[in-house]
């Protein structure tokens, strides 16, 4: 199984391509995190964002086709440690791949919330995109050392 982070952005600082590297270097190899990053939908002062966001949305659902999708959302589900390692859990057996999506600056297309097998909400504060990468990386392997009983984590 793969886990597929698919980001809108591109061109992030070096601390976020470091700090996201960090942790899907951790992961075993019947998880790996791999990242996707797709093009901002062309924006200006004469379009409407909301083409932009349908774009991306379009892009983001092309590239999870065949996935458990999970939409990382600040309405999404809050959860701790222990449930996501226990969402991870069933994401291993199922055997399936799974694409977590990160929308663009005005946020995930309505068809991809529409779509989504899960929406996951990492805190109700909003983060910057790039901060979310890494957070997303190091709570998946979290999870997995919660699986595998590897010291890392400790409630």
């Amino acid at each position: 199984m793969r886990l597929r982070l698919v980001a809108v952005g591109t061109r992030m600082p070096s601390w976020v391509e470091q700090g996201f590297a960090e942790y899907a270097g951790r992961m075993p190899r019947e998880c790996r995190l791999e990242l996707r990053e797709l093009p901002l939908g062309k924006r200006s002062k004469q379009s409407d964002p909301a083409q932009a966001v349908a774009d991306e949305g379009r892009r983001l659902l092309a590239a999870a086709d065949g996935c458990t999708r999970v939409c990382l959302d600040v309405r999404g589900r809050a959860v701790d440690t222990a449930a996501l390692a226990q969402r991870l859990a069933a994401w291993l057996q199922s055997g399936r791949d799974v694409a977590l999506l990160v929308g663009g600056p005005d946020g995930l297309a309505p068809e991809c919330l529409a779509g989504a097998d899960w929406r996951w909400s990492l805190t109700p504060l909003t983060l910057p995109h790039g901060l979310v990468r890494v957070m997303v990386a190091e709570q998946l392997y979290r999870a997995w050392t919660v699986l595998s009983g590897h010291p890392y984590h400790r409630a």
